[in-house]
């Protein structure tokens, strides 16, 4: 049975988060690349999770599986699933607290080390909201190194996008687990789809940026990410990856299995505002 979402909330779940490389200005070009039918959806690299709730809110008869290595991140999709209410006063004290002097509570919250689980998910969403240009990532000891952002008035709580999300991951259809990308070879089976959309490889020297936990998204993950693919294509899974428009991303996938697309795509998160577009990137896709 279809949810009903106009009698849970007046609004369609978008992402909680502003997540480097999401995927909600693309939803369009990645419906288009979807197939026609699936039983289960894998997305191991979740993030802002805008193609699971895209698919949440029109696909009927799916389960979903989603899952991300950044243990922070999966707390905040649980805490927002179990805990919405005393999520969203946590963050109602962070933005009054926050108007009344801004840096001075920013960093204060920055450097310090919740240890409730609201208080973490609130700390993070409250990071994600105020910080500079609304970037996720850490230093190699894990910790939250973003600068404060320039607002005036951010929208710290966004308290009926939150119920909404709430809502909806509370579908008995969703599971959601911290874990490595590879274990998701152990659950699929023929017929369901995985999508991966992992932290991008590097198209130049100073385009990096893997850091959405404290280790870097390598080559070699890189690398076994790949074999996973041509795993899950022998079992009869379908594949579908974003990735960057690099050489070595082409290369791996390069053999009769991959049909390769590339699409246009802009980037939110580059300080430069006049290099935000003119990017392309890869679909990678085996059906």
């Amino acid at each position: 049975m279809k949810l009903q979402y106009s009698q849970i909330t007046q609004t369609t779940p978008k992402p909680f988060v502003k997540w480097a490389g999401g995927k909600r200005q693309l939803l369009p070009i990645i419906e288009q690349n979807l197939p026609e039918k699936f039983d289960t959806y894998f997305e191991p690299f979740l993030g802002g999770g805008a193609l699971l709730f895209h698919l949440l809110s029109t696909k009927e008869n799916v389960t979903y599986s989603v899952s991300d290595l950044n243990s922070d991140l999966v707390l905040a999709y649980t805490t927002i699933r179990d805990r919405i209410d005393n999520l969203i006063q946590s963050l109602k004290n962070h933005e009054k607290n926050y108007h009344k002097n801004s840096k001075e509570y920013y960093y204060n919250i920055r450097d310090s080390t919740p240890r409730s689980e609201i208080e973490k998910t609130s700390r993070l969403l409250f990071l994600n909201r105020t910080c500079f240009n609304g970037l996720y990532r850490v230093n190699s000891s894990g910790k939250f190194n973003v600068p404060l952002g320039r607002y005036t008035n951010p929208n710290i709580v966004n308290e009926e996008n939150l119920r909404s999300v709430s809502s909806i991951l509370q579908s008995n259809k969703v599971s959601i687990k911290c874990r490595d990308f590879e274990s998701v070879l152990n659950d699929a089976k023929k017929g369901d789809l995985v999508y991966f959309d992992p932290p991008y490889q590097p198209v130049s020297d100073t385009a990096n940026f893997t850091s959405y936990t404290n280790r870097d998204f390598t080559l070699d993950d890189l690398s076994r990410l790949s074999e996973l693919c041509h795993k899950l294509d022998e079992k009869g899974c379908k594949v579908l990856l974003s990735n960057s428009d690099s050489k070595v991303v082409s290369k791996m996938f390069s053999n009769k299995t991959w049909n390769i697309s590339k699409i246009n795509a802009n980037r939110s998160i580059n300080s430069n505002s006049k290099k935000r577009t003119g990017h392309f990137e890869l679909l990678i896709k085996n059906y």
